[in-house]
């Protein structure tokens, strides 16, 4: 791998890291939902979720996926209709004050949907491939060794920005914590929003492929 073409890949997945996304956006959420141990579970779930995105896109998986408009429609649903489901059930439980439920629990099953999440956005496996084939080195080593190793360094510090964003937003939860009523309406927001990022994947169109 060139020095040069490392260089501007780490410039490039550091911005497009910082730059507010869906990801962080229901990283947020559940963290606005649940407290900071569901959005720390959640920053390591998506994480995870991510790297089979990039496992896969270094085997030629995600590329097949893409390239068929029945296969990607599949997952694109998949994913949607776990969203909307979660962004329900958070909506539903707004009333649950944080200490009514567990939150070891709370945490374990944050991390299970982050994964879920993640791993079911095809969205995710179209940027991988859209943008890291860009810094691969042809006459370096094994494309699909580099495609990894930079898939790898590209989901690290996505989950490093996502905790800070659980931190800021696990700062703002703890003044609504104590106004039952706002925190009430604050988890229903976050619950429509998190459906709504499902509805958005939804609506995604199967990238154009060549």
């Amino acid at each position: 791998m060139r020095k040069m073409n490392f260089s501007l890949f780490l410039l490039a997945a550091l911005i497009i890291a910082a730059v507010p996304g869906p990801g962080i956006f229901y990283v947020a959420a559940r963290t606005l939902s649940g407290g900071r141990p569901s959005g720390i579970a959640s920053s390591v779930g998506t994480g995870l979720g991510g790297l089979v995105h990039v496992i896969a896109g270094g085997v030629g998986v995600s590329a097949i996926i893409l390239a068929s408009a029945e296969l990607f429609t599949a997952l694109k649903l998949l994913g949607a209709i776990y969203l909307v489901w979660l962004g329900i059930r958070t909506f539903r439980e707004a009333g649950i004050l944080p200490d009514e439920r567990p939150v070891a629990r709370s945490a374990r099953s944050a991390f299970r949907e982050g994964v879920l999440v993640e791993a079911l956005n095809p969205k995710t496996a179209a940027f991988f491939l859209a943008f890291i084939p860009q810094f691969l080195d042809p006459a370096g080593a094994s494309p699909a060794l580099q495609f990894m190793v930079l898939g790898l360094i590209s989901v690290t510090l996505n989950t490093l920005v996502d905790f800070a964003v659980v931190f800021m937003a696990s700062a703002a939860r703890e003044n609504f914590v104590r106004k039952p009523h706002l925190f009430r309406r604050l988890r229903q927001g976050s619950g429509l929003f998190i459906a709504g990022l499902g509805i958005s994947l939804a609506l995604a169109r199967r990238p154009a492929t060549s």
